[in-house]
């Protein structure tokens, strides 16, 4: 008897990977009257909903909410009996932010709005054919969305320690007698602040710097207030293994002889494309240990399939890869040569204090420019709504080219990620900071800081010499 031949469907579209680029695309894409099935092995909703973004900021939520507290004497308030953190409190409140949110990113959801859903894995067969749990699907069009996981390091005696990622922090269910962090970057500074800010005591080591794509002078104001808030940081630190502690926990050597030991151990040192399982080879689609090779309009070197977001690379955020989702919509429904535009996408830290970044940093722009920028710094201590909060320590940091065009921006300070979003604007348009300078700011809010920074960049000649020559000339006439 001849086997039976698996199930074929032919959609428009397939995507494979449910995180957020790929529930973008594929709502996008129904609502628009394409067929497409979605196809993922994991957890709807992806890395941002159930291991990063939203977690990450919830648990930030809690810990903000705790050091508020203790910091509350400043102000004239107290309070009876002190802050106390109940920790399983804390990660329920995480899972409760969490399950809110799922019903959006649901398997339910997405059959309503008419997409079939598979709940498997998927592999290319050839250049046209994908297969996932017994279903071969061959469409038109394939947009490839599985993200990223975290990578570990080859670090002699570190499998044996069981390390905690940002895939398993979450299900702690007792506070760290004493975590450590190896990585100092994004995930490994937020994790540091939040669990900081909830009463645990963290050491955090890392290669080079912590943040090392930010501002040196903005990052400096992040590693001063982890520090007073106790974070022992280990930097430009050279572990050679992680051995175990007489009770069992990790200890984390040093290649001078120095040593720290905790009760866990985070290990925040990058990430990885999620290509593992994919065959891509199959189907003709170039890749590199960075992710999966496209071109300006997504497509990789097989024509008729994107790839978007964590997967292809570079900047590893949620919002960009929403972005790239519209650009793959243009080009696989309508055939729009649209092209992605990644230069003025921003990236917040969500630590205390936040520090976001949008284009270039001083240092790229020298390297770009010369010394043809003009690079304006603006202290959050001239703010008066900072000082009415008693957050000061932050600043923001313009560069602009000669002419005034915004080249980037870095912000550090409370709210820095809503505070660089005007930033993000001028520089995806172009423009120059006179509008910044000219618009009429409600007094007295954060933003202020935005308006007076553009304005900045014409202080030299406004109070100038020029200037001066030219008021009492008009003054001489009467």
């Amino acid at each position: 008897m001849r086997a039976m031949e698996p199930e074929t469907l032919t959609p428009d579209l397939c995507v494979v990977g449910a995180g957020s680029g790929g529930l973008s695309v594929a709502a996008g894409a129904v609502q628009m009257g394409a067929s497409v099935v979605l196809v993922e092995k994991g957890r709807m909703g992806g890395d941002c909903l159930n291991y990063g973004c939203v977690p990450s900021k919830a648990l930030l939520a809690a810990a903000h909410a705790a050091a508020d507290a203790r910091a509350m004497g400043r102000f004239g308030v107290t309070a009876p009996g002190g802050v106390a953190v109940d920790f399983p409190a804390v990660m329920d409140h995480v899972r409760d932010v969490i399950a809110g949110i799922a019903p959006h990113d649901s398997q339910e959801r997405f059959e309503a709005l008419g997409c079939t859903v598979l709940r498997e894995s998927a592999r290319f067969v050839d250049g046209r054919t994908l297969e996932a749990g017994g279903v071969r699907i061959r469409p038109r069009r394939v947009v490839l969305a599985t993200g990223s996981r975290p990578r570990l390091p080859d670090l002699p005696g570190l499998a044996e320690a069981e390390p905690l990622t940002n895939e398993t922090v979450f299900d702690l269910r007792e506070a760290p007698q004493r975590l450590l962090i190896l990585g100092g970057g994004p995930i490994g500074t937020e994790m540091a602040s939040a669990f900081l800010g909830l009463g645990v005591p963290v050491a955090l080591a890392t290669r080079g710097e912590i943040l090392p794509k930010d501002d040196p002078e903005l990052r400096a104001v992040v590693r001063h207030r982890l520090r007073a808030d106790g974070l022992v940081l280990y930097e430009n630190a050279d572990i050679t293994e992680v051995a175990r502690a007489d009770d069992g926990g990790p200890v984390l050597c040093f290649r001078d002889g120095r040593w720290v030991a905790g009760s866990h151990l985070l290990v925040a040192v990058g990430r990885e494309p999620g290509i593992g399982g994919l065959n891509l080879e199959a189907a003709g689609i170039a890749h590199t240990p960075r992710g999966i090779t496209v071109d300006a309009r997504l497509r990789t070197s097989n024509t008729r399939v994107f790839a978007i977001g964590d997967v292809t690379g570079g900047l590893l955020f949620t919002h960009r890869a929403g972005h790239d989702a519209g650009i793959v919509v243009r080009n696989a429904l309508f055939r729009l040569p649209a092209k992605a535009q990644h230069h003025a996408v921003p990236w917040v830290t969500y630590c205390d204090p936040e520090l976001a970044q949008v284009g270039l940093t001083e240092e790229e722009a020298r390297k770009k420019h010369g010394d043809s920028i003009r690079v304006i710094t603006e202290g959050f201590d001239g703010n008066d709504r900072a000082r009415a909060e008693r957050r000061t320590e932050g600043r923001l940091k313009l560069v602009t080219d000669r002419k005034g065009r915004v080249l980037g921006c870095g912000i550090v300070g409370p709210h820095a990620g809503d505070l660089i979003q005007p930033w993000v604007l001028a520089l995806s348009q172009g423009m120059k900071v006179g509008p910044l300078a000219t618009m009429i700011a409600p007094y007295p809010t954060l933003g202020e800081v935005s308006k007076k920074a553009a304005g900045g960049f014409y202080t030299p000649r406004l109070f100038g010499a020029g200037t001066r020559r030219l008021v009492r000339a008009l003054a001489r006439l009467g």
